[in-house]
C-alpha cells in the first residue's frame, strides 16, 4: 500500500514537472511546494532531493525529441569549414557553453547555501510574487524592443548576458525559464528565440546539474525498490508531459505576452503564503 501512496504522488509530482519545467513558473519552486504539500517522502532522506533532480531529465529528454531535428543538423554541420563558422554547429554550441558558464561558476559557489536556506514554501512563495513583478517590467521594458538577431544565431554577448540572467534561477522559485527569456529580451532577442535557446540552455545545464546531485547524493543504488519504481514513474510522467507542453508554450508566446505566468505567479504566491500562516504545509 505505501509503494502504490508513492507511486501516486510520483505521478503527480511528474504532471506538476513536466507542466512548470519550460514555462517562467519555476519548476523547481512547484516541486518544492507540491512535495511539502503531499507530504511526499522516501525511506531514504536522500530520496527526495534526488527524485527532484531525475524527473527534470524526463523533461529536458522532452526537448531533446521534439528538437532533435535542429540537433542533429547542429551535429551534422558542426565543422565551420563545411557551413562556414556563423552557421556551424560549432559555433551554435560554444554559445551554449558560453551561456553556461556564469551559472555553472555561481551554482558551484552558492548551491549548497540555497539547499540548506531556501528550499522551503515560503521562500519560495516570496521569489515567485516578486519574480512575477520582475516579469512584468521586464516584458513591457524589453519585450518589443526591435530584436537585434533572428532565430538562434546569436553573438557571444547575447550568450553571455543569458547566462548571467540564469543565474538568478539559484534561488528556488525565480525560474530558470523566466531568467533566462528576460535575459534573452536585454541581450536584443525576440521572444520565441530566447525561449528556444532557454531550451538547448536547458539541456547540458539541467543534465549535468542532475548528474552531479546524483552523484553527491550516492547515486542511484542507495535507494529501496519503491523508490526507484517511484523514480521511474515521475520520470515517464514529465517526459510525456512536457512533451504536450513545449509546443503549446511556443505557439502562446508567438501571439501572446508573458504576464499571464507573472499573474499566475503572483496569485499562486498569495495562496501558498496563506496555507503556510494556517500551518497547511508540513
Amino acid at each position: 500500500m505505501e509503494t502504490i501512496i508513492l507511486i501516486i504522488k510520483s505521478v503527480i509530482l511528474g504532471i506538476v514537472e513536466g507542466l512548470t519545467e519550460f514555462l517562467p513558473v519555476s519548476s523547481t519552486g512547484h516541486l518544492v511546494i507540491f512535495q511539502n504539500l503531499i507530504g511526499f517522502k522516501g525511506i531514504n532522506p536522500s530520496y527526495v532531493e534526488m527524485y527532484t533532480y531525475v524527473i527534470q531529465l524526463g523533461a529536458i529528454l522532452a526537448v531533446v525529441i521534439l528538437y532533435w531535428g535542429k540537433i542533429k543538423d547542429t551535429l551534422i554541420n558542426f565543422f565551420p569549414h563545411k557551413v562556414g563558422y556563423k552557421n556551424s554547429g560549432f559555433k551554435f554550441w560554444f554559445m551554449i557553453f558560453i551561456a553556461c558558464i556564469p551559472g555553472g561558476v555561481f551554482g558551484i559557489l552558492l548551491d549548497d547555501l540555497a539547499d540548506k536556506y531556501l528550499f522551503n514554501p515560503i521562500t519560495v512563495a516570496i521569489t515567485l510574487f516578486l519574480g512575477g513583478i520582475w516579469m512584468i517590467y521586464a516584458e513591457n521594458r524589453f519585450r518589443n524592443n526591435k530584436p537585434r538577431e533572428q532565430g538562434l544565431n546569436i553573438t557571444a554577448k547575447q550568450a553571455w548576458t543569458i547566462g548571467l540572467f540564469q543565474c538568478l534561477a539559484i534561488i528556488p522559485g525565480m525560474s530558470r525559464s523566466a531568467s533566462t527569456i528576460i535575459g534573452g529580451w536585454v541581450a536584443g532577442l525576440s521572444t520565441v528565440a530566447a525561449a528556444e535557446f532557454s531550451f538547448f540552455l536547458a539541456i547540458p545545464v539541467m543534465v549535468g546539474m542532475s548528474f552531479l546531485k546524483i552523484l553527491k547524493i550516492g547515486g542511484i543504488s542507495i535507494l529501496a525498490f519503491q523508490e526507484i519504481i517511484s523514480l521511474v514513474v515521475g520520470f515517464i510522467v514529465s517526459f510525456v508531459v512536457a512533451l504536450a507542453v513545449i509546443n503549446k508554450f511556443i505557439s502562446y508566446l508567438k501571439k501572446k505576452p508573458m504576464k499571464i505566468f507573472a499573474i499566475y505567479r503572483m496569485i499562486f504566491a498569495v495562496i501558498v503564503l496563506l496555507a503556510g500562516f494556517l500551518g497547511i504545509f508540513h
